[in-house]
């Protein structure tokens, strides 16, 4: 073949393979025009975001030390100083970060708590207390650094914040079946049984075979101790669990007093009932009985008993109830105020040496304070009477408009409690409590007798009293009734006493209302035939012209010339009723007259001869002014 025709199938199949279409290169006219409208919209695009973030940056401003600064408020700087180091507190250079007067002023207060000086310690509480300025970061995080000794502190002034205080632990969990009644039977079953006398194993085993539908079906109720009854079937609208609570906290209260001595050591039911759980378990009763006064006083009134042994102080603390007392310390009723008043006077053991025991109560001053106490003002109630109703007000008898209208909003429920502390605020007022009963028709104690008697009680009393310091200073009896003849046997059997000779030295008066140094008619009669045929103890002994009783006069009047004791006695002079119908003059006056002193008669009955009508009433006055004569003739101020 020729070349030429070679020539010619290269080129046909050339032809052949090359496809229909074939690609076309862009031109660089328009590459340039694509370039220039990429470029417009990024620099533009790129022109508006400057423009946005650089508005927004002068609309939003961050202060970022402001957020520092807040961060570290946030922490807690737990380090170790020395006692040189804290007594310098006030010179020492703070951050930049602290720089805040009122932050630096927190710290500084709450590293003074910890000082190794007293003084220092507790003017730097009265500090804290006093300043109403802090931040709600501020409570929260001083609620966190204060060790146990200042939040007990804390809680005994006076208006403190309550932000001041964590609030309880989460409380642990109990199965649903598990009422509160049942805990505390469990509680109340796992104490020891066998160190305590006869009246609490009674009335422990009565609340452990109680329940709720027996109760409910009762129509009375048991007599237990305490001073009060619990009527438990008063009323069928009544919720009958909280009155078997009411029944099994009263047990606890008389295990919560319970010593006992074992191998050289004494011990005592508190360190079971901690054990147990049962500042955890009182502690979900309190918070779900908030409606319940009465057993919120039982409540604490085992906290108060605990608190008398300083090495349960810290799980009282960590269970969280100076939080709650340190409210309950706040309240408006003066009987709720006094229990939490006692427990947290029991803790506080940097600024208080007495220890209260149980049935005596602080009426004033129930925080702490910078005035000098100068003497004691005990008052002792009579049969059937209390620390606090036996020393109210008078009652007042007004119509509902009258109420409504606000007659009786300067009611006091303890006049010592309102009306003498503000005219003599350097006073101690303690009220002593004790049990007594008119009959014993009701179910009681097989030990009872005995411990009904004067003699008994005197001797338990003296006990108490020298506990809380009474002896230390100068001291006025205030007694009522059968509390005075109490009153005298405390004294005649303190004289025989050579370590109780201090409160014989420092008696300088006593103030007896209506008395019945001679005994009384009112034992002689009785509105309930039961009264008749069954009489207590303490209605035997104050028949009249009994001869205990005569001996008992006899010997304290020569007793008290000896000592020169200043006397006032108040006699009634009108009837008492005693039923609908029969009134009685329950002490004559001749009865009333202890045969040395002064003896006013007033136109009052037998109740309210130690219940004064108003505060600028002759007998409230009186009483001031025989308080402040037997004090050495100056006002207390």
């Amino acid at each position: 073949m020729s070349a030429s025709a070679l020539r010619m199938i290269r080129v046909r199949r050339l032809s052949g393979t090359t496809g229909p279409a074939v690609k076309r290169t862009l031109p660089w006219k328009d590459f340039r025009k694509i370039a220039k409208v990429t470029g417009a919209v990024v620099l533009g695009g790129c022109v508006f975001i400057t423009y946005e973030v650089v508005t927004l940056n002068q609309a939003v401003t961050i202060d970022t030390s402001a957020i520092l600064q807040e961060k570290h408020k946030s922490y807690i700087y737990l380090t170790h100083t020395t006692n040189r180091e804290q007594d310098s507190l006030a010179s020492e250079h703070l951050s930049h970060l602290d720089a805040d007067p009122h932050e630096c002023a927190l710290w500084v207060l709450l590293k003074k708590t910890c000082s190794a000086d007293r003084a220092v310690r507790q003017q730097a509480v009265q500090e804290l207390a006093q300043n109403h300025h802090w931040q709600d970061y501020q409570y929260q995080t001083a609620a966190q650094v204060i060790d146990q000794r200042t939040a007990v502190a804390l809680a005994r002034t006076s208006k403190v914040d309550l932000r001041f205080f964590l609030p309880p632990p989460p409380l642990p969990h109990t199965e649903d079946d598990i009422s509160i009644e049942d805990g505390l039977r469990q509680l109340l079953a796992s104490l020891p049984q066998s160190e305590v006398d006869q009246c609490v194993q009674y009335f422990t085993s009565l609340a452990l075979r109680e329940s709720s539908q027996s109760l409910a079906s009762q129509r009375g109720g048991l007599w237990c101790f305490g001073g009060n009854g619990l009527p438990y079937a008063q009323s069928l609208t009544s919720t009958p669990s909280e009155k078997v609570e009411t029944f099994c906290l009263q047990a606890l209260v008389q295990h919560s007093k319970v010593k006992f001595y074992k191998l050289c050591k004494v011990h005592s039911h508190c360190d079971h009932i901690v054990a147990n759980g049962g500042l955890q378990l009182l502690q979900r009763v309190y918070q779900l009985r908030r409606d319940s006064p009465k057993i919120q006083r039982n409540i604490v009134r085992i906290i108060g008993n605990l608190a008398l042994n300083e090495r349960l102080h810290t799980a009282i603390v960590q269970s969280g109830w100076v939080a709650a007392l340190a409210e309950m310390i706040q309240s408006p009723h003066i009987m709720q105020a006094s229990h939490a008043a006692r427990a947290l006077a029991n803790l506080d053991r940097d600024a208080v040496r007495q220890k209260y025991q149980d049935g005596v109560y602080i009426l004033h001053p129930q925080c702490r304070t910078n005035q000098p106490i100068k003497a004691d003002v005990l008052f002792v109630h009579g049969l059937l009477g209390a620390a606090f109703k036996t020393w109210r007000q008078k009652d007042l008898d007004v119509t509902d408009d009258d109420k409504v209208e606000g007659v009786r909003e300067d009611y006091t429920e303890c006049w010592p409690k309102s009306w003498l502390a503000a005219d003599c605020p350097n006073l101690r007022i303690l009220s002593v409590e004790y049990d007594t009963h008119l009959s014993d028709w009701k179910a009681k104690c097989p030990a009872e007798n005995q411990r009904k008697s004067l003699a008994y009680r005197s001797q338990e009393l003296l006990r108490k009293l020298k506990d809380a310091g009474v002896g230390d200073r100068p001291v006025v009896w205030v007694a009522h009734s059968m509390g005075g003849l109490l009153v005298k046997k405390m004294l005649l059997d303190a004289s025989k006493d050579p370590d109780l000779r201090p409160l014989i030295k420092n008696t300088k008066g006593i103030l007896f209302y209506s008395v019945p140094h001679r005994g009384t008619f009112m034992a002689e009669y009785s509105v309930n035939v039961r009264y008749l045929l069954f009489p207590s103890i303490e209605v035997k002994e104050l028949c009249r012209d009994s001869p205990a009783l005569r001996n008992l006069n006899e010997n304290f009047v020569n007793f008290a010339k000896e000592q020169e004791y200043k006397v006032l006695s108040f006699a009634e002079s009108l009837p008492t009723s005693i039923g609908p119908m029969l009134k009685i003059l329950v002490v004559p006056a001749q009865s009333a007259d202890l045969g040395i002193g002064d003896l006013i008669q007033v136109n009052v009955d037998h109740l309210n001869i130690c219940k004064p009508e108003k505060k600028d009433t002759f007998l409230y006055k009186r009483t001031l002014q025989f308080i402040q004569d037997a004090l050495g003739g100056q006002r207390i101020k």
